[in-house]
């Protein structure tokens, strides 16, 4: 809406407050210019208030500086991720050519990757076919997405040519679902959500296979937690990957390295 005045700003952000919404004036903000006209915002209001995540309300998420297409059925990027994307565009630099992004969700890590390294050949794969609709649009051509569970869909002649792997797998103890945020729990795909019993089940599956993708030199990435790095990084080592763990205070997230030595 153009032309907004404070009143209504003010009107809104009392609304969503009431609702728990902690950033409420922020918010508001975001939706008034999102909307043509008052009876749209009202609309996107009341889905806000019920509980809705905001980026599902907008229909989009910033990631890495990006504007990331988002929708109920699909995982909303965290900002936290963008440590993974930070390390992965460090890889590509050093090593252009091939990259892939399993679990990719949305496609907002390969869109970020791509974005910094616009030269890199990028493929993607998910099994849920609402994420790789969205991974579709997030990548606009730049980068092939294939529908279906980790390296099953992926064709055999990029085997041993993959310079950067990554993956934004689920890491959440099944036992553990029940603390998230309301917003994760109650609208996100749980299949983007369930790491397995100790939340590690989709770290092993895609480091079973890495090194047979990887190209010599090549590098997995993997997004998780401070306190499941150790046993992460032990299984990288059994796998035949040189594995090392890298943490950012900033954005409180840990990234397990593996690299296919030559």
């Amino acid at each position: 809406m153009q032309n907004v005045d404070e009143e209504l700003t003010s009107v809104v952000t009392a609304r969503l407050r009431a609702a728990g919404c902690v950033l409420a004036e922020e918010e508001a903000r975001l939706l008034i210019e999102t909307v043509p006209s008052r009876d749209a915002l009202d609309a996107l209001v009341a889905r806000r208030v019920a509980g809705h995540p905001l980026e599902y309300v907008l229909g989009w998420a910033e990631f890495h500086g990006l504007h990331i297409l988002v929708g109920p059925g699909v995982f909303v990027p965290r900002r936290r991720t963008e440590f993974l994307v930070e390390q992965a565009i460090a890889v590509a630099q050093a090593h252009p050519g091939r990259a892939l992004d399993l679990c990719c969700g949305s496609g907002a890590v390969g869109a970020a990757l791509i974005s910094a390294v616009p030269t890199i050949d990028l493929y993607a794969a998910d099994i849920d076919p609402v994420a790789v609709s969205f991974a579709r649009r997030n990548l606009g051509g730049q980068g092939e997405v294939f529908e279906g569970d980790l390296y099953a869909p992926l064709p055999v002649e990029l085997r041993g040519t993959i310079d950067v792997l990554l993956a934004n797998a689920p890491y959440v103890p099944t036992d553990a679902l029940h603390l998230l945020p309301a917003e994760a729990r109650l609208y996100e795909p749980r299949v983007a959500l369930d790491g397995g019993a100790d939340g590690l089940d989709l770290h092993r599956r895609v480091a079973a296979e890495a090194r047979d993708w990887l190209a010599p030199g090549g590098t997995l990435l993997i997004e998780t937690s401070e306190q499941q790095a150790g046993i992460a990084a032990d299984f990288f080592t059994r796998t035949g990957l040189a594995a090392s763990v890298v943490h950012s205070d900033d954005l409180e997230t840990t990234i397990v390295r593996g690299t296919r030595v030559r």
